[in-house]
């Protein structure tokens, strides 16, 4: 399983932007990307400007289509000019997990 941890950090006041442009890279996951297992999205709790993702990966095939997709290339589009520095990425390979599903 390949996994891949975003922290993504937007301008003040463009929150809901960001939120929204993330919700649509994951309603494209949900529809289009069979061999993304999980896709998950967290918005901090103590400072709302900061998003944090976790996406798993059936293989690096599967990693690499969601990488190369248009949903991706739209959401960085939106997402470049209201970024508050660098976007964080840790790609890894899992090594537990334990799921409920």
């Amino acid at each position: 399983m390949q996994t891949i941890t975003a922290i993504i950090r937007a301008k003040k006041g463009h929150e809901a932007t960001m939120r929204q442009a993330l919700i649509d890279v994951a309603d494209h996951v949900r529809a289009n990307e069979p061999s993304t297992i999980g896709f998950f999205i967290s918005q901090d709790a103590s400072d709302p400007c900061v998003f944090t993702t976790y996406e798993r990966f059936a293989d690096q095939a599967a990693m690499d289509r969601h990488n190369g997709s248009a949903a991706v290339a739209r959401f960085f589009g939106i997402a470049k000019p209201i970024l508050d520095g660098n976007v964080t990425l840790i790609t890894a390979t899992e090594i537990s997990a334990k799921s409920n599903a």
